[in-house]
């Protein structure tokens, strides 16, 4: 699907929300009412995908088929008022797990997100989105408070999910550097940073994917994710 083309001129839209299915506050048909009353013309879910490690905010691999079909249901009522799309963010944890995965490919996904919130650690996968103050006791407990290590490794692999492919939309390409500044204030004005957030998107542009302008931390911290320097 041209997702661009499908959605036109449209001012008032989001392809990125979570459901009742990962870790999201309110049941799908809640958020469509919701965006109806506020005049959107589209709107896409795009729960967190199923993940082969343990995972809170993730769903669960057999919960899929339920959820396309309430997004199937919930097209059938709303149809004539807004455009819903059935979505997924997809985690890319490796070269055996990722939107290019299968699985994920053979889904009947209107388009599909690519996002990266999991590093790997001595110790596994470990999620290094989430608030600040647990992202500080991951900096302890799992990467020696090594943060350029922890950036440097969540953009190569950013890079490596590019480059494998299988998704539309790139989702908050540069979050880290939330987590990051908390933890060290200034780090994403350092030179290194900056280079690694320039090539990022390079390859975004090599690889004609959609940059989503994703505005989850505005209301708390006033932050956008590209933030306005990227943007």
């Amino acid at each position: 699907m041209d997702l661009l083309k499908e959605i036109g001129d449209s001012r008032l839209y989001n392809l990125h929300s979570h459901t009742q299915f990962c870790d999201g506050r309110a049941d799908m048909e809640q958020f469509v009412v919701a965006a109806v009353e506020q005049g959107f013309s589209h709107y896409g879910f795009s729960p967190h995908s199923p993940v082969p490690i343990a995972s809170p905010c993730n769903m669960a691999a057999d919960e899929v088929a339920a959820y396309l079909a309430e997004c199937e249901r919930l097209q059938c009522i709303y149809g004539d008022k807004i455009r819903l799309f059935a979505a997924m963010e997809i985690d890319y944890l490796s070269s055996e797990w990722g939107p290019s995965h299968d699985f994920f490919q053979s889904l009947p996904l209107d388009y599909r997100i690519g996002s990266v919130h999991f590093i790997p650690s001595e110790h596994g996968m470990i999620d290094v989105d989430g608030r600040p103050e647990d992202f500080a006791v991951k900096m302890c407990e799992h990467f020696h408070e090594d943060l350029r290590h922890v950036v440097t490794t969540f953009y190569h692999q950013t890079w490596a999910m590019l480059n494998a492919g299988g998704f539309d939309i790139i989702g908050h390409f540069d979050k880290i550097g939330f987590n990051a500044s908390n933890y060290q204030p200034g780090v994403e004005q350092e030179p290194w940073y900056c280079q690694l957030v320039a090539d990022t998107i390079d390859l975004i542009a090599e690889k004609g994917v959609i940059a989503e302008i994703n505005t989850k931390a505005w209301d708390a911290h006033q932050r956008l994710f590209p933030s306005p320097q990227w943007l």
